[in-house]
């Protein structure tokens, strides 16, 4: 069943009812469902549909010529890909249909040729026609530089472009029915919200059944995951197991990670940049500093890499040995509270980006993130999970993911620090996985803090 990605596919059929020449790139990490909307948009039209293999220029040439044939009900291949792509224009002038090619970063490794070839056809034929073409790809460095980039023969000729992003703790929810409302965080937290990963959840375990099963088994759809992902990603992956372990641990600075990796600064740095262009890993900052801070440090972006690096990989050779179920819980039941502390952070800030929520906040943000820094009076390091700018105001927030009702002492700590910033008007929000007890609600009252719990950020986004 289709799950999601409402936006996107009204999108592409806003574009195939305009009736004339469209160009859609599309890109994303892979897992997250490319290829399956895609399909979906495919449905009922007349396409060709090709996905494009890691082999030579005669393998992907004979694979698309093979579904070219099939759509003409022929049994024919191209003797290269410009007679190929002329045939298509003869196609187009006659009758409207879909091209697309997934995978397009290995067709172009194929024959790096192609990417001159299509912007040709598409300037002196394909323009003038009613062809619908997509190129869809997962490694997203090529996508944007080599398809979408200034330097690329196609640059300017898309008519739209999608970054397909993993889902939403909210939009995760469809895919997570028959779940308490709690259940859906942790299993949306240790799948990072990726479809594919999602959809291997199952309705008649339980949440633990499905958490031992898919990461705590050897037979597990999860249990080598992330070392699958980073073989077809990268070259020499250790070296990025390190890293990736390094910050699950709980490093964040770059001198942190080269040192307990055990890697050269200078290499450490280049390894994480490719990391970041994966969106594995993710550089932070203080949002009221500039994006060249020295405050700069690096989380795990990718929450199911965090779950994974943190409880799966220490205990591999165990678990191998079906000490599994033991090891879950063990190690992992008794720590998925605090692994859902900065889970329930990204939670919160989806929450304030929802429509309707956004529209209702008292000013419209343009910057959302966290803030940490110095405390100079008191001379030490101070944080807060969330931190939106607006002219002259600020909102700052903090998220608390407990089996207990929230009482004042974050609420008095979170004024304290706002007497940090020099904004004339300040707003504060305190989330509460569990809700709050009587003296944080007369503070709040008070001191005009807004006060959330779990239960209405759940009821506020139903439809």
């Amino acid at each position: 069943m289709f799950t999601g990605r409402k936006k996107e596919l009204n999108r592409l059929e806003e574009m195939y009812q305009e009736d004339t020449f469209q160009f859609a790139v599309i890109y994303g990490r892979r897992r997250v469902g490319k290829t399956t909307l895609i399909a979906e948009f495919l449905k009922g039209k007349s396409s060709i549909s090709y996905i494009s293999i890691e082999g030579t220029m005669k393998e992907n040439l004979t694979g698309l010529s093979h579904a070219i044939a099939g759509k003409r009900g022929l049994d024919a291949v191209y003797s290269d890909f410009e007679s190929l792509f002329t045939d298509i224009d003869t196609m187009c002038r006659q009758e409207k249909f879909i091209l697309s090619i997934d995978e397009y970063p290995y067709l172009a490794a194929s024959y790096p040729a192609i990417s001159s070839i299509l912007q040709k056809h598409i300037d002196t034929c394909w323009k003038n026609s009613r062809l619908f073409l997509i190129l869809c790809g997962s490694s997203m460095s090529f996508m944007e530089n080599q398809v979408l980039g200034y330097q690329s023969p196609l640059y300017g000729r898309r008519t739209a472009q999608f970054k397909i992003r993993p889902f939403t703790f909210f939009e995760s929810r469809e895919m997570l029915y028959g779940f308490e409302p709690e259940e859906q965080a942790v299993l949306y937290g240790v799948t990072g919200g990726v479809p594919e990963y999602l959809s291997r959840i199952r309705q008649k375990q339980t949440m633990d059944e499905n958490l031992r099963s898919l990461f705590f088994d050897d037979s597990g759809t999860l249990f080598e995951e992330p070392v699958n992902l980073l073989k077809q990603e990268m070259r020499g992956p250790a070296s990025y197991h390190s890293i990736i372990s390094a910050i699950a641990q709980g490093a964040s600075r770059l001198n942190q990670i080269s040192t307990k990796s055990g890697l050269e600064s200078a290499a450490c740095s280049n390894l994480i940049h490719s990391l970041i262009q994966i969106e594995i890993v993710e550089k932070d900052r203080p949002v009221t500093e500039k994006e060249n801070s020295r405050k700069t440090v690096y989380h795990l972006k990718d929450s199911m890499f965090l779950f994974w690096y943190r409880f799966v990989r220490p205990n591999i050779t165990p678990i191998s040995m079906g000490t599994g179920p033991f090891i879950y819980e063990t190690q992992v039941r008794p720590n998925l509270s605090s692994f859902m502390g900065s889970i329930f952070e990204v939670i919160c800030r989806q929450y304030l980006y929802m429509p309707d929520i956004y529209q209702s906040l008292p000013f419209p943000f343009g910057t959302l993130g966290r803030w940490w820094g110095t405390d100079k009076k008191k001379q030490r390091e101070e944080e807060i999970d969330i931190a939106a700018l607006g002219e002259n105001k600020i909102l700052l927030g903090e998220c608390k993911w407990k089996n207990e009702l929230t009482d004042e002492k974050p609420l008095q700590t979170l004024l304290e620090r706002g007497e940090l910033f020099s904004y004339p008007e300040k707003y504060y929000y305190v989330f509460s996985k569990s809700g709050f007890r009587e003296n944080a609600k007369v503070l709040a009252g008070q001191s005009g803090i807004r006060l959330i719990s779990f239960e209405e950020m759940i009821r506020s986004s139903m439809p």
